[in-house]
């Protein structure tokens, strides 16, 4: 089964941008849809991303425009790319992988999560 290990959080003004990376060991990386969710303090997890076997890509409303989630099977690493970050962005944030869906935007369809990395974001 694949693990999974997220890095690149970290503490950002309004309007910067991070980069954060989950980079996948065992298993098949290139069998999974890999999704990117995140949690605020007293918060529900919030799907944010979230790129199919083929490269297809999608988002939350809430960060459509600003984030881009893209993968590198052959480093078995996936990168998202969060600009014009706002304070609302502040949160816990965990890539996961799965093999079945049908939806891919529900923490519930996701077996295999990373520990996560922690963004804030001063105003």
């Amino acid at each position: 089964q694949v693990q999974l290990v997220e890095s690149g959080g970290g503490l950002v003004q309004a309007g910067g941008s991070l980069r954060l990376s989950c980079a996948a060991s065992g298993g098949t990386f290139s069998d999974y849809v890999i999704g990117w969710f995140r949690q605020g303090p007293g918060k529900e997890r919030e799907f944010i991303a979230r790129i199919m076997w083929s490269g297809l890509t999608y988002y939350g409303d809430s960060v459509k425009g600003r984030f881009t989630m893209s993968r590198d099977n052959a480093k078995n690493t996936v990168y998202l790319q969060m600009n014009s970050l706002k304070p609302e962005d502040t949160a816990v944030y965990y890539c996961a992988a799965t093999r079945s869906g049908p939806y891919y935007t529900r923490p519930y369809e996701y077996n295999r999560w990373g520990q996560g990395t922690q963004v804030t974001v001063s105003s």
